[in-house]
């Protein structure tokens, strides 16, 4: 596989520290889906958004760093997050919500 495209695909988000299951699959099932191109898009809840990514090397490994723009209940919000692969199938990453929340999450990959 190229460099990157571990984290490319539709994530289903299973876990969220702030929120409970109730809350972040509540119109459709919580997922994060990352494109080839570095762009994607997310919901969770009442919150959605379109992703503008890049990755990023640490000494501890690589992630997908990224800003977003979207709703909040029909309202405009913005703000930044990353992902990490913590095993095969399975990533861990934070949304932080522009003068509101944060919350981390884990997310399993979709099957196909």
């Amino acid at each position: 596989m190229d460099k990157g495209t571990d984290f490319t695909g539709t994530w289903h988000i299973y876990e969220m520290e702030m929120w409970d299951e109730d809350y972040f699959n509540m119109e459709v099932q919580a997922y994060i889906r990352i494109d080839p191109n570095n762009l994607g898009v997310f919901q969770f809840g009442l919150v959605s958004g379109c992703i503008d990514g890049k990755l990023v090397d640490y000494a501890d490994g690589e992630r997908f760093e990224f800003t977003w723009e979207g709703n909040d209940e029909c309202d405009p919000v913005c703000g930044s997050g990353w992902i990490r692969i913590k095993e095969e199938d399975l990533l861990e990453g934070e949304f932080r919500i522009h003068l509101g929340d944060d919350s981390t999450f884990l997310a399993r990959r979709a099957k196909k």
